[in-house]
């Protein structure tokens, strides 16, 4: 609540706390005694406080308040039927995407991504609501932020080059729980060709796909500990945020190139990564990148689905975006079996002829119906 009296500015913070013998407390004014719900604000003199909903999550408080205080501005207010001002998204999905989004500590975001996941599941949270995500999620400041080309990784063979491996995949994995939260948060308003809003299922996997890569990131994290390391010792870099800037202003895009491409290509480097640990016997980060590339499937099956939920042409748009947003170039070796599995069909043809963008696959034919059985199956 305010800590000023609406009525002179009494400074409320010195006033006393009474029961009023019904369950309900007010705080008084120490200047002219005017009483106000601590629930609601509302005086029985008739004048009105501001509150602010507060909650506590993994020990951390959260205020939604107007000021500075709060990583992300009080949700705008509007008029309902009855006449009222109320507010839009207090405690809605979008509401704590933002929240997440501006959290900087990873284990504070791992932690917050899987208590609105489990809100959102059990029916607490129920409106999906709007929210302005952040230009960029916020970072512990002390992180050392490189070019992605500058960041050196090793081939495995020693453990300090492990670490350094898993180091990377949890830094990625982190952007991922950003990226997960930000397709929700900003296009939490799109339409369909039909006018309808995305259906609900949409930001169920989404909110799935978060609470995935906070699993991940954890378990990373724990094996870095594991290996006298922790998550901030090397320099990591925010590559992957591009791709999200880049497809920030269509949401064909974002699914495309970052579900569509990036988490695929994650699919294709896991052999490789994993026979790495292996031959090392390093059995403890095998199970990891075992759960980490299980989980990832299925995160491409939802990329693709929802493509090919809203695109009517789904090959050639897919090929034109990636045209237009992926820069580089993909080199072999891919992972047919885990791109079929997630619903992908290796494509004989490639984008590399002189041009700086590369696709090494296509989408299955534009209906939900063409996903293999065991991607369906996954999804569920």
């Amino acid at each position: 609540m305010d800590s000023s009296c609406p009525h002179e500015g009494g400074p409320l913070d010195l006033g006393d706390l009474e029961d009023l013998g019904d369950g309900k407390r007010v705080l008084v004014c120490p200047w002219h005694h005017f009483d106000f719900c601590l629930e609601t604000g509302a005086s029985s003199m008739g004048l009105q406080n501001q509150v602010y909903e507060v909650r506590v999550v993994q020990d951390m408080i959260y205020i939604n308040t107007q000021n500075e205080l709060c990583l992300s501005p009080i949700p705008e207010t509007d008029t309902t039927s009855s006449g009222k001002r109320s507010l839009l998204s207090q405690d809605t999905l979008c509401f704590w995407a933002t929240k997440i989004l501006c959290t900087p500590d990873p284990k504070e975001k791992v932690a917050m991504t899987l208590e609105v996941q489990e809100r959102w599941n059990s029916g607490e949270i129920t409106e999906v609501g709007q929210a302005t995500p952040p230009v960029q999620p916020s970072r512990k400041e002390n992180l050392t932020v490189l070019h992605p080309g500058k960041i050196k990784r090793g081939k495995g063979g020693t453990q300090a080059s492990r670490i350094a491996l898993l180091h990377s995949l949890a830094n990625i994995e982190q952007w991922a729980i950003d990226l997960s939260w930000d397709i929700i948060a900003r296009f939490s308003s799109v339409r369909l060709d039909t006018g309808e809003p995305l259906p609900r299922q949409f930001f169920s996997g989404f909110v799935k796909v978060a609470g995935d890569e906070a699993k991940h990131y954890h378990l990373l994290e724990t094996r870095i500990t594991e290996l006298d390391s922790f998550f901030g010792a090397l320099p990591v870099h925010n590559g992957l945020w591009q791709s999200a800037t880049d497809t920030s202003h269509n949401l064909l895009a974002r699914l495309a190139i970052v579900h569509m491409v990036h988490e695929a290509r994650g699919l294709d480097v896991h052999p490789q990564t994993l026979s790495r640990f292996a031959a090392q016997g390093d059995c403890s980060s095998v199970e990891v990148l075992e759960v980490i590339y299980w989980d990832e499937i299925t995160h491409v099956a939802t990329g693709l689905r929802w493509f090919t939920y809203i695109c009517m042409d789904c090959l050639s748009t897919f090929h034109d975006l990636v045209k237009q947003h992926f820069k580089g170039y993909l080199k072999p070796p891919f992972n047919t079996e885990g791109r079929k599995t997630a619903g992908m069909t290796e494509e004989a043809a490639s984008f590399m002829t002189k041009m700086k963008h590369a696709v090494q696959f296509s989408v299955s034919q534009p209906s939900l119906h063409h996903f293999t059985d065991t991607s369906l199956s996954l999804m569920n």
